[in-house]
């Protein structure tokens, strides 16, 4: 920005300096979530004409259906709530109220997870175990969490009430939470809380958990009042994911990059809610994706749209190209090549981006055949606008994986999936080989036997987690989640991280709608559908 300078400092420096700082949150999601409504009120009266702050606040509340899909973990795109470990949260929480949603942004931290908090509460949740405080005197600050502490301010009331610190003592102890690694102040408090609590006969067990808690919330733990306010956007963009899922899916792509899941993944989410995804096209396409109405649907309703994707999701394509294109189009239809270049100005290194992306299929009605036309002689140049009078050869039609690698590779979005071209192949397989889809999962029993395969489209090996190595896998269906022990995956570790397709055979294991696969052995697919190149972007 003009005439701005920006000095990088550390912040535990700016306080030693006493200098002030304030922290400025800024949030991908809250401008998905603005763009969606805007898109939704062009067909929905209730949020016609409104401020963004309008918009959001007349969303309807405590929507019953709203809670159902997050107890199907049905939240990718969703905020703060789609990583793979929340999602095998959200069955066994299953969130029914507001509150529930600030528990459940809050308890998958590093704090609830190292103070061993998340078992005692679920086991209370589910009335296996009483929900009361460890000492009457605390019962009023965890009462609404069932008597587990689980929010920073918690902590700093235990501290008062329960160790007898004094509020300057308490917001000390808050400070020392944020930067116990860098200079190791937090261990000072040790001694004085177990000894504070020991003296109001809080049992020793539960001090030495809660100290383990915070040091967990030095890594990364929340206020309560910070997981309230995330949680009035989890819900906002559950409820925009249900009811409007075109809108949705058309507002994360437009606010890139951003979340958790690639934009490939959001499109092939989209259309298993049911959203016809229609390819770029330079006679319907803008630079953002946007929506269309379907043929024979209401307008009122969010699931009567489907979603064009726009010229933004070819890479290297130019935004200013991309107008052009959408403005010269809706004057008039482009009827040639040579039409489409001189209306809309567009250059020769884009027009090979349009014809490798799709997006010229409307003029010329097969793929290669726009890629060949784009790069054949003309008389007078291309740009002069006469092309030469000659029958283009007959050429063969890209396969299917053709068209997907060509897609992946030029737009970073496939309409098809790799999984379904390859679907076949496995469901002809000798039925000991055969290998499941995430939708076959759902009807097996815990300890069986398995192989499945798809796109990985996430690793992760947490610090809580002791080594464990989590990967999702997406097929044409939904997600598979595997679990590699460390052992496991040090044998396996070059496969694990370096294929970008994998077939993964283990054993089931179940906890109520939670599945994971338990993975022995890993292969990769890389090579599977011939594809020279695949992208990345398809993770």
């Amino acid at each position: 920005m003009k005439n701005r300078t920006i000095v990088p400092w550390d912040k535990d420096d700016i306080d030693t300096l006493k200098f002030y700082k304030m922290d400025v949150l800024g949030l991908g999601m809250l401008s998905a979530i603005r763009r969606g409504l805007a898109m939704v009120a062009n067909y929905d009266a209730r949020f016609t004409g409104l401020s963004a702050n309008d918009q959001l606040a007349r969303i309807p509340p405590e929507e019953k259906e709203v809670y159902e899909s997050l107890w199907r973990a049905d939240t990718v795109g969703v905020f703060q709530i789609e990583s793979r470990a929340q999602m095998s949260m959200l069955p066994r929480l299953k969130p029914k109220e507001f509150y529930d949603l600030v528990i459940e942004v809050a308890i998958v931290r590093p704090g609830p997870i190292q103070g061993g908090m998340i078992h005692p509460y679920l086991r209370r949740r589910d009335g296996k175990e009483s929900p009361a405080a460890p000492h009457p005197i605390l019962e009023p600050i965890l009462a609404r969490t069932l008597g587990v502490p689980l929010f920073q301010e918690q902590v700093m009331q235990i501290a008062i009430v329960g160790a007898g610190y004094s509020g300057g003592e308490a917001d000390q102890l808050r400070r020392d939470m944020a930067a116990w690694k860098k200079h190791g102040r937090l261990e000072r408090h040790k001694t004085r809380l177990l000894k504070g609590f020991e003296s109001r006969g809080i049992s020793r067990e539960f001090g030495e958990r809660l100290y383990s808690q915070i040091e967990g919330f030095g890594e990364y733990g929340f206020p309560e009042s910070h997981a309230a306010s995330f949680a009035l956007l989890v819900y906002a963009s559950a409820w925009i994911k249900l009811r409007h899922p075109a809108a949705f899916a058309a507002s994360l792509l437009n606010s890139q990059p951003m979340g958790f899941y690639s934009p490939n993944t959001i499109v092939q989410d989209a259309q298993r809610h049911d959203v016809e995804i229609r390819p770029i096209d330079v006679q319907s396409s803008h630079w953002d994706a946007s929506l269309e109405l379907r043929e024979g649907k209401p307008r009122a309703e969010g699931s009567s749209w489907a979603l064009r994707l726009g010229f933004s999701s070819i890479k290297g394509f130019v935004e200013d190209s991309g107008h052009r294109i959408a403005n010269a189009a809706k004057a008039a239809p482009f009827t040639t090549i040579a039409d489409l270049t001189n209306r809309a100005r567009i250059t020769k290194p884009e027009l090979e981006l349009l014809a490798e992306s799709g997006a010229l299929t409307s003029i010329i009605s097969e793929r290669r055949n726009a890629m060949w036309n784009v790069r054949a002689p003309v008389s007078e140049g291309l740009f002069g606008g006469k092309e030469l009078e000659t029958q283009h050869p007959e050429l063969t039609p890209l396969s299917r994986h053709g068209k997907l690698e060509l897609d992946y590779r030029r737009n970073g979005i496939a309409i098809d999936h790799a999984m379904a071209i390859l679907r076949p192949r496995f469901e002809n397989s000798r039925s000991r080989d055969k290998v499941l889809s995430s939708k076959d999962l759902l009807e097996v029993k815990h300890g069986t036997r398995v192989s499945v395969a798809g796109l990985v489209t996430c690793r992760q090996r947490p610090a809580t987690a002791s080594g464990v190595v989590f990967v999702t896998l997406e097929d044409e269906f939904g997600f598979v989640n595997l679990v590699l022990w460390s052992r496991v995956y040090d044998r396996l570790r070059y496969v694990a991280n370096n294929s970008r397709m994998l077939i993964a055979k283990g054993k089931i294991e179940r906890e109520a709608a939670v599945i994971h696969v338990v993975v022995s052995h890993l292969e990769t697919l890389d090579g599977s559908l011939e594809i020279s190149s695949m992208s990345r972007d398809f993770h």
